[in-house]
């Protein structure tokens, strides 16, 4: 009896694995709040999450429930909801930026190939759901792992490539880059 008990459990945890649509579920962190109430203390659980597919599709989400499993369930719910393309070239950033959130500010950097992820901890989770190669990245300010993680989020949705700066100024890509002269004057 106790077999089969195990073994359905084993389903189940198989099954919730099977729902994979090339996406990688990663948590970031998990807070334990308190909560000082006439009865004692009462405990409750917030947790942070990337998605990402590592081909440029990555997400952020942030969950809070009674219970660590179900937090972390909200988080990569809300993780798929705000799912947002980065744009990735030759396995790095396309141009330096600074996230901004709160008194936290993430620098990030193209970096060479093979000089693999530069960064901290939220950042690194990111950039590796994002499929980020190469890049370096420097949390200044407050360290909080909340804040760090919006802060490159912030900064990775206003990056922007050759192809997108080309279309707003409605001027070829080549122009844009340099390769193309301008002989249109």
């Amino acid at each position: 009896m106790r077999q089969n008990n195990r073994r359905d459990r084993r389903d189940r945890r198989s099954n919730f694995e099977e729902e994979d649509d090339g996406f990688e579920e990663k948590t970031v962190h998990v807070n334990r709040v308190t909560r000082v109430r006439k009865g004692g203390k009462r405990l409750r659980y917030n947790a942070l999450t990337v998605v990402g597919n590592k081909n440029g599709m990555v997400g952020l989400g942030f969950g809070k429930a009674n219970e660590v499993m179900e937090a972390r369930r909200k988080s990569f719910q809300d993780a798929r909801k705000n799912l947002f393309k980065v744009p990735i070239i030759k396995g790095t950033l396309p141009h330096s930026i600074v996230g901004v959130a709160g008194s936290t500010r993430v620098v990030m950097r193209p970096a060479s190939p093979g000089t693999g992820v530069v960064a901290g901890s939220s950042p690194r989770y990111i950039f590796e759901a994002a499929g980020v190669q190469d890049v370096l990245s420097k949390i200044i300010g407050s360290r909080n792992k909340i804040n760090a993680a919006h802060a490159t989020i912030n900064g990775l949705k206003r990056m922007r490539n050759a192809e997108t700066i080309a279309k707003l100024r409605h001027r070829s890509v080549g122009k844009i880059l340099g390769t193309e002269s301008d002989d249109e004057s």
